[in-house]
């Protein structure tokens, strides 16, 4: 069976389809027609994807058209209805008799009355019309995705390297004399989520601070990190990765820091009110805030993938805020994350575990990879 034809079961997809589209198709139910209008008028007029119009014998192959919409198709046999999914977009259609025309729900939103796919033969036809108005809606889908406020890059810095070894921890384990290195540590986990988001999203920058062992300044990071070019609709996210020390031997667990809200920074040094000068400490201030909320919420995402994932081997030490120097002065939502003591036994046995490691690695993509779908689906925490 094809990758792009999947079945669904009939008692969670097609009732639920079936539902949707009787509520939607007049003379169904006499009954339904106050519950269609209702719909109706809560769905925001299809204007903006009007359907392009086609012979209506004209008919394609359900291979042809998966092609066309560069689409995956989630079929019910029970009810002959199915979505078509292009990325993060669907197409909802029930079939008919040829030339019959039925309601076609795109993303859940708007609403086109075209003419219906059908089965010839025990085969799924899709009317020229119905094609070129699904092309049509993708298409223009697609457009308003890229206008949207987005992430365009992501920066992953790997803490200390080079002659900077960081904190390092010695310890004894079963008569075996061994030194934990953090720049080591962070390197490793930071390697694996830069893999993992660049295997995620290949149409955005996902960028390493330093890629092996070598010594960046702090300087250099944030000079880095700023120096990223993006357009008026792109924003950037700073991860830093690091391992903790203590004098106290007991002290672990992992930690997610944020820039503390009372720091203030110039993010703003120039504004098209050229005559208003007094504007601009204003919009810095807005400018702070919407940074500071955007932290903490990717903050708050990455705590808690970490609580799910890392078990209850390593304690969680919460998330606090603080000036640190690369979180400082990146103008972007930045945290910064420590993975564990290298000064603790426990921690320091985990962190030298690849299993336990990649679990590291695996929590922060999925909690960054959330803070990103939650950003680019509001356009945004804030007004930009």
């Amino acid at each position: 069976m094809s990758k792009r034809i999947r079945f669904a079961q009939p008692q969670c997809f097609g009732i639920s389809l079936l539902l949707l589209f009787l509520s939607l198709s007049p003379g169904l139910f006499p009954e339904d027609m106050a519950a269609a209008a209702t719909v109706a008028a809560a769905v925001p007029s299809p204007d903006p994807v009007p359907a392009a119009a086609a012979p209506v014998l004209q008919a394609f192959t359900l291979e042809d058209t998966l092609k066309i919409l560069d689409a995956e198709l989630r079929w019910d046999p029970l009810f002959r209805a199915g979505i078509l999914s292009s990325g993060d977009h669907s197409l909802a259609f029930q079939t008919g008799a040829a030339g019959v025309r039925n309601p076609v729900v795109l993303d859940n939103r708007d609403v086109l009355t075209l003419s219906a796919p059908y089965l010839e033969g025990g085969a799924l036809r899709f009317p020229g019309e119905f094609v070129s108005a699904a092309r049509s809606a993708l298409d223009e889908y697609l457009k308003q995705d890229r206008s949207r406020f987005r992430i365009a890059a992501i920066i992953v810095d790997p803490g200390h390297g080079g002659k900077d070894n960081g904190a390092s921890g010695t310890h004894t384990v079963k008569g075996k004399t061994f030194t934990l290195l953090e720049k080591d540590v962070n390197l490793r986990v930071s390697r694996d989520l830069h893999a993992l988001l660049r295997t995620a999203y290949p149409d955005k920058q996902v960028l390493l601070t330093r890629s092996d062992d070598t010594r960046t300044t702090l300087e250099d990071r944030a000079v880095f990190a700023n120096s990223v070019p993006l357009k008026d609709n792109e924003a950037i996210i700073y991860i830093s990765i690091h391992s903790n020390a203590s004098l106290t031997k007991s002290a672990r667990g992992y930690e997610v820091w944020y820039l503390s809200p009372e720091t203030r920074r110039t993010l703003v040094t120039e504004s098209k009110y050229t005559d208003s000068p007094e504007v601009i400490p204003i919009l810095n201030d807005m400018m702070e805030e919407e940074f500071t909320t955007e932290s903490i919420t990717m903050a708050q995402l990455i705590m808690k993938q970490f609580k799910e994932n890392l078990g209850s081997l390593m304690p969680s030490r919460g998330i606090k805020a603080e000036d640190w120097y690369v979180v400082k002065n990146a103008r972007m939502p930045s945290v910064l994350v420590e993975l564990g003591f290298v000064t603790n036994e426990a921690d320091a046995l985990l962190m030298t575990d690849d299993t336990y490691l990649r679990k590291f690695s695996q929590a922060l993509y999925k909690g960054i990879t959330e803070f990103v779908d939650m950003f680019e689906h509001t356009g945004g925490f804030t007004s930009h």
